[in-house]
């Protein structure tokens, strides 16, 4: 009986309080995830796995904003039992039962169709994502938010990609110049990290002075401004900040510990320097081929979130044994660095000043600007400075041993002990060719080929992540190919101006947009071409390089761990609680550690290379590896690339990957967008057309555009 006495016209095969089923209407269209066979994984849950993984449905936080740090979550905001047998609208069962008696999540179709009916005015009933009932009081924008987050994009009813609640802004969203002036900034500021820590490792391994990390520094901000501007206008065009990569830092450090430089005696920086320009124009050339000529439309048919995950855990996990080293030399520093990221980023992550996250987003530019404040102090109030010693003065020449003991402390505790920015103009134009003619050696663009190779997987992955975040679709295997040869492109401009490292998208990137929710390209190029001005600025390089190397080291820390996250992060896009994957996954994982490891101790003499860093042995092994045959060069590349953690793993999980058997939905493989089906519709085609009607003069070129 109703409220009002009359009977109810509830149907007789729905007892309990189960709400009536809305009348479905026309049928829906096919929404972008069923016409491609998607299943969403974009938080890494779901009710009912293949494997057997059941996750049961939690409660929603209130409120509108979706918090992106770890993925969208699709749980219905008060869930309501199911029945025991739910009748359709013709009176046929339906089967919503899952394992377990749990809700087994609608079909992508269905998804679309409840949305709309709740869009058409349907308040007494409706299913979320997991095919659980809302209450009926339930705002709408909470549903369409639940929804959203389920899928990648969902399609409005006239079949266009719908605006994605969890973005403020979306890729071709123009804010406003003050807000874009803001985001700009921030997302340069967010990832400073990834830009600035490099350099400050590769240059005093060459021998460089302070000068030389100050005019490399400058010379990474320049082309990393200019490299972005091209990828937003000529690559994929989405929001991505192109920079040095960490996947290269391990080649150029092997390059600078070979053989071939071990004899130097003067003018090792410019030497180094030119030898590694030869090195990536080359490996970009090759780079760039890849992606014009349509071969990474091919590669992209082995490349899934199995394999990506350990490559790129691999190369922040390779680093472990200069990171700690270097704070090691003053504890007191380095530690106070790590523990104030660790605290920014993690325990104050979710306060707000005006309404932005700041500690979250500013982690690494807040804690080095903290950190260096007490070594400030700690150094004008005179803790580091020792009777009749001078900083000056090398530790071998002191002759009291008084001092020799106390001048490493003195070397890594005071911030006095650089004078880059008090040497650095005020103006500076990086150029091409600013160390010299680059020197070109076979064996050297080998090794960094194959390096390019991990160097587009990350991109991958990165593409394919950010555009669930901004645009209207994944981009097309076409888009994706122009975005590799851009890269090519920006690694041959990094090469030839000498930023001692390739060029590629910064992996940080996404994590950024997730944080800031700010996705529109306009901001990303504004930064970019801020960036830029600030290149010529010789005291900001100058200021970068006087920061001390145990800060340095303590930023490292932090960078090295959050890459090994990120590249893990990428599983959520597959079936993680499945053996298959499991066990590939520890298999690339040890390995990647053991292999390289006995190529790094094979032959080695303890002792034998004492002029060597420590922390730079396992960058040695091209004197000493398994591989001896009567050319050099042959045993230069093989002992090299099969000492990088990267590779490894890289090739392991390629292999298994793609030789064990296993459904697309447990594998994970990355969906991408049908050319024909992206030409046909209009927000595709205005989130990755090249601008000034460019995609018309190349439209022959099929295997690099929509």
């Amino acid at each position: 009986m109703s409220n009002n006495g009359q009977p109810s016209r509830r149907a007789p095969a729905r007892p309990g309080p189960w709400p009536p089923a809305p009348d479905p209407g026309p049928p829906a269209p096919l929404s972008w995830a069923k016409r491609t066979g998607f299943k969403g994984r974009v938080s890494g849950e779901s009710d009912v796995s293949n494997s057997g993984q059941i996750a049961l449905p939690k409660p929603k936080e209130s409120g509108s904003n979706l918090d992106l740090e770890a993925g969208p979550r699709a749980e219905a905001a008060t869930p309501l039992p199911p029945p025991p047998a739910a009748v359709a609208a013709n009176g046929e069962p339906e089967n919503r039962a899952g394992a377990g008696g749990g809700a087994a999540p609608l079909p992508a179709d269905q998804t679309a169709r409840k949305r709309k009916d709740s869009n058409d005015g349907n308040k007494s009933a409706g299913a979320g994502p997991t095919g659980q009932g809302l209450r009926s009081d339930q705002p709408s924008r909470q549903r369409r938010e639940e929804e959203t987050a389920t899928l990648p994009q969902i399609e409005d009813e006239q079949g266009f990609p719908s605006r994605q609640v969890h973005i403020k802004y979306e890729l071709r969203d123009s804010p406003g110049l003050v807000p874009i002036f803001f985001y700009g900034i921030q997302h340069y500021l967010s990832i400073m990290g990834s830009l600035i820590l490099i350099p400050l490792v590769i240059v005093p391994a060459m021998g460089g002075t302070y000068e030389d990390a100050s005019a490399v520094v400058s010379t990474v901000f320049f082309i990393s401004g200019v490299t972005t501007l091209l990828h937003t206008f000529f690559g994929t065009r989405l929001p991505l900040i192109q920079g040095p990569s960490f996947v290269y830092l391990a080649p150029v450090l092997a390059i600078i510990n070979s053989p071939d430089f071990q004899g130097l005696t003067e003018n090792n920086f410019k030497h180094i320097m030119k030898e590694l320009q030869g090195a990536f124009i080359i490996s970009s050339t090759f780079q760039a081929i890849i992606g014009y000529t349509g071969v990474m439309s091919l590669l992209l048919r082995l490349i899934n979130p199995v394999v990506l995950s350990p490559t790129i855990a691999a190369v922040g996990l390779s680093f472990f044994s200069y990171g700690f080293t270097q704070v090691g030399n003053c504890v007191e520093i380095g530690m106070v660095q790590i523990l104030l990221v660790v605290i920014f980023s993690l325990y104050l992550r979710k306060i707000r000043i005006i309404g932005h996250r700041i500690f979250l987003i500013y982690a690494v530019p807040l804690g080095l600007g903290v950190t260096w404040a007490i070594a400030f102090l700690l150094t004008e109030s005179g803790v580091y400075s020792y009777k009749g010693c001078d900083i000056n003065i090398p530790a071998s020449n002191n002759l009291s041993a008084y001092c020799r003991k106390h001048a490493p402390r003195m070397k890594h505790c005071r911030i006095d002990t650089s004078h880059a920015l008090k040497s650095s103009p005020w103006f500076r134009l990086p150029y091409p060719l600013q160390w010299g003619t680059p020197v070109f050696s076979w064996k050297m663009a080998i090794v960094m080929c194959v390096v390019s190779i991990i160097a587009t997987v990350d991109s991958v992955g990165t593409y394919h992540a950010s555009s669930l975040l901004v645009a209207s679709r994944p981009p097309t295997a076409g888009v994706l190919s122009r975005g590799i040869g851009m890269e090519g492109i920006s690694s041959i401009l990094a090469g030839l101006w000498g930023t001692g490292v390739g060029s590629t998208t910064l992996t940080e990137n996404v994590h950024t947009i997730a944080v800031t929710k700010m996705g529109s390209r306009r901001a990303v190029e504004l930064g970019a071409v801020i960036l830029i001005l600030i290149s010529f600025v010789g005291k900001v390089g100058g200021f970068v390089a006087s920061i001390p190397d145990v800060m340095v080291a303590g930023l490292l820390c932090f960078m090295w761990a959050m890459l090994a996250a990120l590249g893990l992060s990428n599983l959520r896009y597959s079936e993680t609680g499945s053996s298959r994957n499991s066990i590939i996954i520890g298999l690339s994982l040890f390995f990647s550690l053991s292999v390289p490891a006995y190529f790094q101790q094979y032959g080695l003499v303890p002792n034998a290379n004492s002029s060597v860093r420590s922390y730079f042995q396992p960058y040695i092994v091209a004197s000493h590896g398994p591989f001896r045959t009567g050319y050099k060069g042959i045993n230069f590349v093989l002992n090299t690339l099969l000492s990088f953690n990267m590779v490894i793993a890289f090739l392991v999980a390629l292999i298994l990957d793609n030789t064990v058997p296993g459904s697309q939905q447990e594998r994970g493989v990355y969906i991408w967008s049908e050319p024909e089906a992206a030409r046909r519709e209009p927000a595709v085609t205005r989130d990755y057309e090249l601008p000034f009607k460019f995609s018309k003069i190349f439209r022959w070129v099929k295997w690099v555009g929509l």
